[in-house]
């Protein structure tokens, strides 16, 4: 798949589950005023995820108009365990190169699960998305969203009751249907 089908199919996500669940109640802001950046790496190793890593740190320190990066893997960490490997040394890395308090990373998976929920859950869902993905935050705009919105605290568990009642079938389809619009700039 080219660049654009792949972050034609991570948009579609982002607008057809993320923002019209509000599974994020930040998101849509963010994506309306186009301050989203979509990076595909294509790296097969762990190395050249995390130089591109790095490469977007960089990109949102000159780049002030660029709220966050969803760094793309397109081509490698299929396999969850090998991901939580990598998303382990990236969160460490970022310490090491003076970005913590900086950024923060989210992690997403297209295999997601919580340590301790079963593999059928749907709450998984919360975090999978059509590709493995870094998504690079600034804590201070995560501070400042947090600060003016009615029970943060509660986001997690509204998510995790919205996924159940959504139910594995719908959720199995709203992420496959994702990849149906990637020749379109549309949604799922």
């Amino acid at each position: 798949m080219s660049n654009q089908q792949i972050i034609a199919a991570t948009q579609a996500w982002l607008n057809s589950f993320v923002i019209a669940y509000n599974i994020c109640p930040f998101a849509k802001r963010e994506q309306q005023r186009n301050r989203i950046r979509y990076r595909v790496e294509y790296g097969n190793s762990i190395e050249s995820c995390l130089n591109t890593l790095i490469d977007e740190c960089i990109h949102l320190d000159t780049h002030p108009e660029t709220e966050t990066t969803l760094l793309i893997l397109a081509e490698f960490f299929d396999d969850f365990d090998d991901y939580l490997d990598l998303l382990a040394i990236a969160e460490q890395l970022l310490i090491d190169q003076g970005y913590e308090g900086v950024y923060q990373l989210a992690s997403f998976h297209p295999h997601y699960r919580f340590a301790d929920s079963d593999e059928t859950d749907p709450s998984n869902y919360t975090n999978r998305s059509p590709y493995p993905m870094l998504h690079l935050i600034r804590e201070s705009s995560i501070e400042n969203a947090l600060a003016t919105y009615p029970d943060p605290a509660g986001i997690p568990q509204r998510n995790i009751e919205l996924t159940r009642r959504l139910g594995m079938k719908k959720l199995e389809e709203i992420l496959r249907a994702c990849f149906d619009s990637t020749g379109s700039s549309g949604g799922c």
